[in-house]
């Protein structure tokens, strides 16, 4: 098992919440959005049954490395969203983009994005386009 790429799932019966460890760049947007549900302090970090659904989904859809993700459980409620495209320049740090977008890497793998995604300004991320926290060490400034 490669404990650098591990992928868990909580469920509270209504939605799922998705956790990809290898995309976390620790934001914090988690647990100082919604503390009840994400808490690193704990284990499990995630606690499904700590605030409403919606609030859950709401909180993981401010996720800005796609780390979290969700999918509704009733198979005839498959939410799918198409959001406004909006790009905010983050303090020496990502690029994060608010919206539905489809992502094309070097090898020309398309992967389309409902969601916040967070892109790498600094150049020092291993998981290029999306940024991985890099420019907490390298001293990023922009």
């Amino acid at each position: 098992m490669d404990k650098t790429n591990l992928k868990k799932e909580y469920t509270n019966g209504e939605v799922t919440v998705v956790w990809q460890n290898g995309k976390c760049i620790h934001s914090r947007v988690c647990f100082t959005g919604l503390p009840s549900v994400f808490d690193p302090s704990h284990r499990p970090w995630i606690s499904i049954h700590g605030a409403t659904t919606q609030e859950i989904i709401d909180q993981v859809k401010k996720c800005p490395s796609g780390a979290l993700s969700y999918y509704m459980n009733d198979a005839s409620n498959q939410e799918a969203e198409t959001m406004e495209t909006v790009v905010e320049v983050r303090p020496n740090g990502p690029l994060i983009i608010y919206g539905t977008l489809k992502v094309r890497d070097r090898e020309g793998n398309e992967s389309i994005k409902n969601k916040t995604t967070a892109f790498c300004r600094c150049g020092g991320s291993h998981n290029k386009p999306y940024c991985d926290g890099s420019h907490l060490k390298n001293g990023f400034e922009g």
